[in-house]
């Protein structure tokens, strides 16, 4: 009788353990979609401020200050990676399936964005148990290489299930589901790792050369993006998914924000017709005589200008502001590219120049300014195409280091409010373009390297934590002006 009581009470206590309103199993279809979620960079944000894209001129809101803190690991869209691929095997799909492809992709995505703001990170020993409070760090290298053979199975994977009819896919709101598509990201995405990696191209153990071309140099083996249709991006559609700018906070932010000299000095220097796009005309230039169709009427302010005269100067109609028409005029505004064509082509071009691959770089570096003058609504492309590309400033030159400083540059105006970091990874890497310091940027005029690690290493992971930073900067140092190995 007692035996029987115990077990009947065992038997009520695990099912009264059971939360109803929790699910114990779900779709891996749905976790899918919050790991997608966790690849978005949002346009207007800060980092795209630090991108030097636009200005803050208010102090209640934001400022233009490069004195970064600590920011936070990827490791809990770490667990939701491995838990979709958990329930893709619990339904029964077979061990290369869809989300075990994809799941590679975004394991390589998640662990290099960690290290492109940190450094080394705990990865081999995380992989382990994400619930290890205490991992040992692997070096940034050893990040970049795993990310890379990551990348190399989900393209081998990809390539299968293709070529068997396979795809179970489901709750892709990027690129609907289509495993085509995705294989084309991850080999763009793959170009952009390893263009990431260009102060190391000497380094034999990471034949970053070899591996660009051979992506590349064989389209059937590792298909690329084709046209701007391939982007990955974030689409605004619905009421939950409005654009960041729009009519309903108008009032709040439209005067209180204002574009950056850094970008739109640059459209303005080149004649560029995305200028007239993205910004309205300084109205102190309007009212001196100047029309919104003269380039002489749009003006950004220096990052590094105080906010206390980047604010004066903006009430006296000195700056322009944020296009009103084009972001504030409706609830769904252009989608935001998280990975895109425009960017590769420049990478390729990069890359010639470089002489990492052969071909022909203007043709890239002229496909790469197209596209972006398309995905911003220039008109009648072909024929300013003419009178654009017959500008010294703008024309390839046959001298290879001005000809690297063109296309980084258009390179920095296609990243225009897209792709989260980028532009400012590629400035860190390469110095193009400038970007503005002084009073309203802190950091006593430097613009910051790197982010400090969350704060909970500290404490839990105290012996791993210093240990790489002995490592990396030779002090025990969480220093945000510290250089990293990749740019070194």
């Amino acid at each position: 009788m007692v035996l029987a009581v115990a077990f009947t009470s065992c038997q009520k206590f695990e099912e009264l353990e059971k939360d109803p309103n929790r699910p114990g199993n779900v779709p891996p279809s749905m976790v899918f979609t919050n790991v997608l979620y966790g690849t978005y960079y949002s346009p207007w944000s800060d980092v795209q401020r630090w991108n030097q894209f636009w200005c803050s001129n208010y102090a209640y809101y934001d400022d233009q200050e490069y004195d970064w803190t600590t920011t936070s690991f990827n490791y809990e869209q770490l667990k939701n990676v491995n838990q979709m691929v958990a329930e893709a095997e619990r339904i029964g799909l077979p061990d290369n399936n869809p989300y075990s492809a994809v799941g590679k992709f975004f394991k390589a995505y998640f662990f290099v964005d960690m290290s492109m703001r940190l450094g080394d990170v705990p990865l081999t020993d995380a992989l382990k148990s994400l619930e290890n409070t205490a991992p040992a760090y692997d070096t940034q290298k050893a990040v970049f290489k795993q990310a890379l053979v990551w990348l190399e199975e989900a393209n081998t994977d990809l390539q299968a299930l293709i070529s068997n009819g396979d795809n179970t896919l489901a709750g892709d709101f990027m690129l609907d589901n289509d495993l085509t598509k995705w294989q084309k990201v991850v080999n763009t995405y793959k170009l952009r790792v390893l263009i990431n990696l260009s102060k190391k191209e000497a380094d034999t153990d990471l034949n970053i050369k070899k591996l660009f071309s051979d992506v590349v140099s064989n389209p059937a083996k590792y298909p690329v993006l084709t046209s701007l249709d391939d982007n990955l991006k974030f689409t605004y559609n619905t009421s939950t998914d409005k654009y960041p700018l729009n009519q309903d906070n108008y009032g709040q932010t439209a005067t209180r924000n204002n574009m950056s000299a850094t970008y739109l000095n640059t459209l303005v220097a080149l004649k560029d017709p995305r200028t007239f796009i993205v910004a309205d005309p300084a109205s102190a230039k309007i009212q001196a005589g100047l029309t919104a169709a003269d380039f002489e009427a749009y003006v950004g302010a220096s990052s590094g200008e105080s906010l206390d005269d980047m604010s004066t100067k903006m009430l006296n109609g000195e700056y322009s502001a944020i296009s009103k028409d084009k972001y504030y005029s409706s609830y769904f505004g252009e989608p935001t590219i998280q990975i895109g064509y425009s960017e590769m082509c420049f990478n390729i071009a990069e890359a010639i120049n470089r002489g990492w691959i052969t071909g022909n770089a203007e043709d890239y570096y002229t496909k790469g300014i197209k596209a972006s003058w398309t995905f911003h609504g220039v008109t009648d492309v072909e024929t300013k195409w003419t009178a654009y590309s017959a500008q010294t400033s703008v024309k390839l030159s046959s001298t290879a280091a001005t000809a690297l400083t063109q296309i980084l540059t258009q390179k920095y105006l296609a990243f225009f409010q897209n792709s989260g970091w980028e532009a400012y990874h590629n400035y860190r890497r390469t110095g193009v373009p400038t970007f503005l310091t002084g009073p309203g940027t802190a950091n006593s005029g430097r613009i910051a390297k790197r982010w400090q690690y969350p704060s909970s290493e500290r404490t839990t992971n105290a012996a791993n934590y210093n240990a790489a930073l002995k490592s990396q900067f030779g002090a025990e140092t969480d220093d945000i002006n510290a250089e990293m190995w990749i740019i070194k």
